[in-house]
This record gives C-alpha cells, sequence and structure tokens, in this order.
C-alpha cells in the first residue's frame, strides 16, 4: 500500500512545522551573514560545465544557440564556478542558498535538487571557515527551538564548541590505519593502504584505487564515530582528495580541506581555495580520467573559470548541505521531510510520497 502523498493536505499539516523552522533557519544565517559585510549572490544554474570531480554526476541538458545548433549544457552540482568568478571580479564576502543538481544521488540524505548553501571570505583562512559552522549550527538549533540535534538515536550538542581532528588522526583511531605512511606529497600508495585495509578487517579488492579504499575506510570505520556529543571538524584532508583546494604549508600530503560532521552526517565541506590556474588544469584533468576510466564519460572544463581563477585573490570558501542541517534540527528521518515540494521519482511513476 502506497503512502500518502506529500500534497495530501493532512501530511502537508504534519510537515508543516519543518518547513515553517527550514525558513526561519534561512533567514536567521542570511542575516548573521549579512551582519558581517556578505552580499547574497544568485548564481546561475545552467553552465558549460557542472564540476569536475570523478564522483559527481550531472543532469545534462541541450541549448540551442542563436546559430540554430544544439550545444551541451548542464546544470551545476554546486555554484563553486560562479561564485569564484564573482571574487574574480572583485567581490570579497559573498554567500548564496542554491538549488544544485546530482544525478545517481537519492536516498535519505540525498535528493536528486537540493539547497547548498555556500559562502567566501576573500583574504581569510579557511580556518574561520570553521568559526563560521559552529554559528550556523547554533543558528539552525535556535530557529528550531531545540537545543539537541538529534538523528537515528544520535545527539549533538549544537552549543558545544566543535572537535577537531585530522584525516590522520581519524584513521589511526577509530581504523588502526596510518594513512599518511601510504603518501607521498599528492601521489599514493594503493598497495601501502590495501594491506593495512586488510590488517584492519576491511575488505577490498585487489583493483581497489587508493581513493575508492580512503572512502570505504571513511565509510565503515571513521564516520560513523563522527560528531558525537558535539560537532566534529575532520581536518587537513590527503592532497590527493583535495582537488579544489591549497596544500597545506607545512606537509605537502595534505590540504587545507575540512568537512564538517554532526550526529555522524557529513554537513559541509570547506576549503582553503586553490588559486593555481595550472595545478587547476591538471587536477581536473585527472579527475575526468578517472571518471572517463569508471563510468565511460567526461565532463568539459570551463575555460572562463580557469581564467579567472588566475585572477581570483586568496580566498576560503565552503559548501554546506542546507536540507541536511534543517533534518538535524527538526529531527527529520528523510531529506524529502524538509523539503517544500520533494522531487518526484520516475522510478515510482514519477510520484514523490514524503
Amino acid at each position: 500500500m502506497s503512502e500518502t502523498p506529500w500534497w495530501n493536505a493532512e501530511r502537508h499539516a504534519d510537515r508543516r512545522p519543518i518547513l515553517l523552522a527550514r525558513n526561519r533557519t534561512r533567514r536567521a544565517i542570511g542575516d548573521w551573514l549579512e551582519a558581517r559585510d556578505f552580499i547574497e549572490v544568485d548564481p546561475c544554474a545552467l553552465q558549460i560545465s557542472p564540476g569536475n570531480e570523478a564522483h559527481l554526476h550531472a543532469f545534462t541538458t541541450t541549448a540551442i544557440g542563436n546559430d540554430g545548433l544544439p550545444h551541451p549544457m548542464y546544470l551545476h552540482t554546486s555554484p563553486e564556478f560562479a561564485m569564484k568568478k564573482l571574487l574574480a571580479a572583485g567581490e570579497r564576502r559573498i554567500f548564496a542558498f542554491a538549488h544544485v543538481w546530482r544525478n545517481r544521488e537519492r536516498g535519505s540524505r540525498h535528493s536528486p535538487e537540493f539547497t547548498m548553501l555556500e559562502w567566501y571570505r576573500v583574504g581569510e583562512d579557511y580556518t574561520v571557515l570553521m568559526a563560521d559552522c559552529a554559528a550556523m549550527l547554533r543558528l539552525a538549533a535556535e530557529a528550531a527551538g531545540v537545543r539537541l540535534f538529534r538523528y537515528r538515536g544520535i545527539d549533538c550538542d549544537p552549543f558545544a564548541a566543535p572537535e577537531r581532528l585530522s584525516v590522520a588522526e581519524a584513521f589511526a583511531r577509530h581504523a588502526g590505519i596510518d594513512l599518511l605512511a601510504t603518501c607521498r606529497g599528492a601521489e599514493t600508495d594503493a598497495g601501502a593502504l590495501r594491506a593495512q585495509c586488510r590488517a584492519a578487517g576491511i575488505k577490498v579488492g585487489d583493483d581497489d584505487t587508493w581513493s575508492l579504499m580512503l572512502s570505504k575506510v571513511l565509510v565503515e570505520k571513521v564516520e560513523p564515530h563522527l560528531g558525537h556529543g558535539r560537532a566534529t571538524i575532520l581536518d587537513r584532508y590527503p592532497a590527493a582528495e583535495a582537488a579544489l583546494a591549497r596544500p597545506a604549508p607545512d606537509d605537502d600530503r595534505v590540504a587545507e580541506r575540512f568537512e564538517l560532521y554532526a550526529c555522524g552526517v557529513e554537513l559541509a565541506n570547506g576549503f582553503g581555495e586553490l588559486t593555481d590556474a595550472a595545478e587547476q588544469r591538471h587536477r581536473f584533468e585527472l579527475e575526468m580520467e578517472e571518471k572517463a576510466r569508471i563510468y565511460g564519460e567526461r565532463y568539459p572544463i570551463d575555460e572562463d573559470f580557469l581564467a579567472a581563477l588566475a585572477q581570483m585573490p586568496a580566498a576560503s570558501g565552503i559548501a554546506l548541505g542546507f536540507d541536511r542541517l534543517v533534518m538535524l534540527a527538526t529531527s527529520a528521518p528523510r531529506i524529502e521531510d524538509v523539503l517544500w515540494t520533494p522531487v518526484a521519482d520516475p522510478a515510482q511513476n514519477g510520484c514523490s510520497t514524503r
């Protein structure tokens, strides 16, 4: 028997308090940012390139130009490229609540279309973004009228100072793996990581890449322990897993990248932004080679973005999954519970029941 559709009046009445809390949270965060001289911007979603990360999948469409010819276009997976062009144009503090699209993603914490809160600070260290994240947690809790975030039986105090630990520390603590021993700068040793994974009881294949094995350890051994009691900032990602971040000045094996977790849920991804256009092109090309190898497709590189990157000042930037933040603040079990109009599921004959 099918569940009640989200547009049923009684179902909507049940969802409405959560949706109003979503609105309050959005206003509170926007007011907080504007009080600190951030300008809200509205990046367009239709782009030449949706992004160049191997494991992100875009929605593709076709634009008919004034020449009458078809041209491939994409719905962006992040507003990053457009927002960095604005930094090159002279903006210094900007933010956007942007609708973004990611294909092949649907589940309790994933929607094909969702809202990403992204903000940038020119001339400021990426650690400042960590303090911003702590403020976002507090603002969401206050807007929802709660003292604790709760998800699947895990509590997190949004008013407590977040724990900060490096990826290497987390791997050692929760998996018994010496991750940096498998890295030489941005180069990695898959064999060395494979041996450590097997010793830790993690099933990995003979052909698994270093990146895939890192992901398995993160998902199976590390993420379940993050954000319990208080939020966790997982800092200093390996350079090989930080295609858009600056290398750390003290260790070329790691980069200025962190992720924010609460209740075991990833909420945000922050960077000290890479501004070396030649290095960025090289990283994009490597990512697209990997995408072609695994998925048989690749996305174009936005040449305008690389040209703008060469003029972009030093900056830090972060993307936060706004819907997930609202989920935790309202104890909603699924992302669709916090969306005003959930995306229809074509596998269910176009229906969405949430």
